[in-house]
């Protein structure tokens, strides 16, 4: 249990510093001292998480659902956007081709990142933390490409 508490805490900062955290006080109505008590790894807080109204809030204001994908995660879920908008809004522009290409661009900007980062044999929080921005980007271009691969197969029904 205390391995989850610790990966949803990570995401939870994740979540609160996507969005900054004064945006992230007046969303939710909490102090900056709450919230930091919500990812803290201090054990005194290691029983407090956000509550799922203000995780929701702050996920509505974020680039990326950071809390509900790593719940998802947790559970071996894949989760998919319901493509609401155009493609302009969502940025899903372009079909299977340019994400094939986006895919590979990501990857070796991943690779880079992983090799950097291992020149001198350990990685640091702050490398851990540009690898798992780069797997973030990888993974949403893998969503944008399930999504179209999901158009295309309606279309030829």
């Amino acid at each position: 249990m205390a391995e989850i508490g610790t990966y949803l805490k990570k995401h939870t900062e994740a979540l609160v510093k996507d969005v900054g955290i004064e945006a992230a006080c007046q969303i939710t109505g909490k102090s900056k001292a709450t919230l930091g008590r919500y990812y803290s790894d201090n054990a005194e807080h290691a029983d407090r998480f956000m509550p799922v109204d203000a995780v929701a809030k702050l996920e509505k204001a974020a680039s990326y659902p950071h809390v509900t994908s790593a719940l998802a995660e947790l559970k071996n879920i894949t989760l998919s956007y319901n493509g609401n908008g155009t493609a302009e809004e969502t940025g899903r522009s372009g079909g299977v081709n340019s994400d094939v290409i986006a895919l590979s661009q990501r990857f070796a900007q991943l690779m880079c990142e992983y090799q950097e980062a291992m020149e001198d044999g350990i990685i640091t929080v702050n490398e851990a933390k540009r690898l798992l921005r780069e797997t973030v980007l990888l993974q949403q271009v893998l969503l944008d490409m399930k999504l179209h691969l999901e158009e295309d197969s309606v279309c030829d029904r």
